[in-house]
């Protein structure tokens, strides 16, 4: 299939769903308020560039709310409804440093509006045709209509034309274009990018523009018909030709005048495309120069961000809203674990730490803050460079208990766990049992054994940024922490040993991965062989252990023999394997 048959063939597939999703909009202050047949979403582009979204449903209308010119005032009076409160919120997003005014003041600012829109449409024109009947004594019903009509129109089109030089209009009226635009790309079949969006015109069928402009053709119209009618009740002059009679006339058929206009909106734009049609709809597409613009890319993402939104929430009625400065969760939790191929499930562990919830119960979380998706973004650009995930985070996991660690120390492994609950086992039943954490790190192993046994807990480093971390991770545990190079300030016997010293050979550590080699050196490098540091526990352990006490020692996964070879002057030595079955702890009883 060609390019232009494929095109063609969009459109059709386009046109029977735009005969089930009639999607109609506006404009707001740097925002698009689109509005479906179940819901209303708006995105505002916020200052600090990020665009910002509120959805909500819509109720049904009643049956009454569908018959014909009734549904047009309906439809009027809702989008009038609708369209202040968002501007009124798109306000509170595109300028959140300026004061929100309150709800009286919004009442009565939306009250004189709509008392300075009648005297300007309503008022003037009715004064200018009763001055010609007053003063002019000309009293041909035709004429006099046909000013005021004409009086109507140009009052609208000089309206628009002296807001349009405002600046802020002026952008109003260029989301106002990105509105029609990106309605305009979807009722073309085409896919909802900005590149395709402004493609389209900034014309469109439905637009308020057109509907004021049939509002002001039908007034011309109905108002003449009613002047005409005034002139049969002879007699009547005194009550038919006073001025206030006629304005409140004219304001009470404001609604059918209304009415009228919606329905010859909606019936042209559902017409086909012929010259007919085009001279019908060509005085309004005409009038939409002045109340449209040319928008920039950015102002059409914002357009497809409400469009899109809108078309999600009709297409599925489970689907949740959301408020500005909030996200659908499941959606953020996918982009970030796209933004993570090398390990998509670190997107749940940093909005498990975010949100403070464990992963099982992210499941139940619906919508997440902005400020909760861009501070996971930070966090994943981060990962993207290579600093580990703990480091990030400020915490890990180490035997189910959250761990503190930074930079200063070596991230605790899985492996070391192992050593944990064997270190654990060994002396729980060993009443007040002393127990020494050499090279300890962050302190998980002792803080471990602390709150699992009924022991007296050493915990020696040589590290100051070493011991500064696991003071924090020993609070309300009584853990000992001695500054100590090996075994140099160590004093007393010990019933347990345990240790995960640097055992990485030193030409191994720079070949590591980036989330290792961002660990501190002096917690990997072991030496040349990797085996520096058990030969000073080998030299040094015994002098410190009771008789039936025990070392453990973590080691590397090709080291567990050499261990046993250095330790076998202390006593007897076993191996443990990890959960990868790969040697792990060297268990040496004295």
């Amino acid at each position: 299939m060609g390019k232009t048959e494929q095109q063609k063939e969009n459109k059709r597939a386009a046109g029977k769903k735009f005969k089930r999703t009639l999607i109609g909009g506006q404009a707001l202050l740097e925002g698009v308020m689109m509005r479906g047949a179940t819901s209303v979403a708006m995105a505002v582009r916020a200052p600090d560039g990020e665009i910002e979204l509120s959805s909500e449903r819509i109720k049904k209308r009643s049956k009454v709310a569908k018959v014909p010119i009734v549904r047009g005032i309906v439809s009027f009076v809702s989008s009038l409804v609708v369209g202040m409160r968002s501007l009124l919120k798109s306000a509170e997003v595109s300028s959140p440093e300026e004061e929100t005014p309150s709800k009286t003041s919004t009442a009565f600012a939306v009250i004189f509006g709509v008392v300075l829109a009648l005297g300007l449409f309503i008022g003037v024109p009715l004064f200018v045709g009763w001055a010609i009947e007053k003063w002019g004594d000309y009293h041909n019903v035709a004429v006099i209509s046909v000013v005021e009509g004409g009086t109507r129109l140009v009052i609208f089109i000089a309206y628009l034309a002296l807001v349009r030089l405002m600046p802020d209009i002026k952008r109003t009226f260029m989301y106002h274009g990105a509105e029609h635009r990106t309605i305009n790309c979807f009722e073309r079949g085409l896919p909802l990018t900005v590149e395709n969006v402004q493609s389209c015109s900034v014309k469109h069928n439905r637009c308020g523009t057109t509907f004021l402009f049939f509002v002001v053709v039908f007034t011309i119209l109905v108002y003449a018909l009613a002047n005409w009618v005034f002139t049969l009740f002879t007699g009547y002059e005194w009550l038919f030709g006073n001025v206030f009679f006629k304005l409140l006339i004219r304001l009470a058929l404001l609604p059918v005048i209304a009415g009228l206009s919606f329905e010859l909106l909606k019936g042209l734009a559902a017409l086909p495309d012929n010259k007919f049609t085009d001279i019908l709809r060509a005085p309004g597409l005409a009038l939409q120069m002045l109340s449209t613009a040319k928008p920039t890319d950015d102002m059409a993402e914002v357009a497809i961000a409400a469009f899109t939104a809108v078309l999600e929430l009709d297409a599925n009625p489970e689907k949740g809203t959301v408020e500005f400065y909030e996200r659908d969760f499941a959606t953020e939790r996918k982009k970030l674990a796209d933004r993570l191929p090398d390990d998509p499930q670190n997107a749940d562990w940093i909005y498990c730490e975010i949100l403070g919830k464990t992963r099982a119960e992210l499941g139940g979380v619906r919508v997440v803050k902005t400020g909760h998706v861009k501070r996971a973004n930070e966090y994943a650009e981060r990962l993207l460079t290579g600093e580990p995930l703990d480091y990030i985070l400020g915490n890990t996991d180490f035997c189910g208990v959250k761990i503190k660690v930074d930079k200063r120390v070596l991230i605790p492994r899985f492996e070391t766990e192992v050593l944990a609950t064997e270190a654990v086992g060994f002396v729980k039943d060993r009443a007040g049992a002393r127990v020494l954490d050499m090279c300890t790190g962050s302190g998980c192993l002792a803080a471990y054994i602390a709150r699992n046994a009924d022991a007296e807990v050493v915990a020696a480093d040589i590290d100051d940024g070493a011991l500064a971390v696991a003071k924090t991770n020993f609070e309300r545990l009584g853990v000992t922490l001695v500054k100590s190079d090996m075994f140099e300030n160590i004093d007393g016997e010990f019933d347990l040993i345990v240790t995960n010293p640097p055992y990485v050979r030193t030409f191994e550590i720079d070949g590591l991965a980036p989330q290792v080699t961002a660990q501190p050196r002096i917690a990997l490098d072991g030496g040349e062989d990797g085996l520096h540091f058990y030969r000073i526990i080998a030299d040094n352990a015994g002098a410190h252990l009771k008789r039936g006490g025990a070392i453990m020692a973590e080691v590397g996964y090709d080291q567990a023999a050499d261990v046993c070879a250095l330790f076998g002057k202390i006593g007897k030595c076993r191996i443990i394997k990890d959960l990868d079955g790969k040697d792990r702890i060297v268990v040496c009883e004295k």
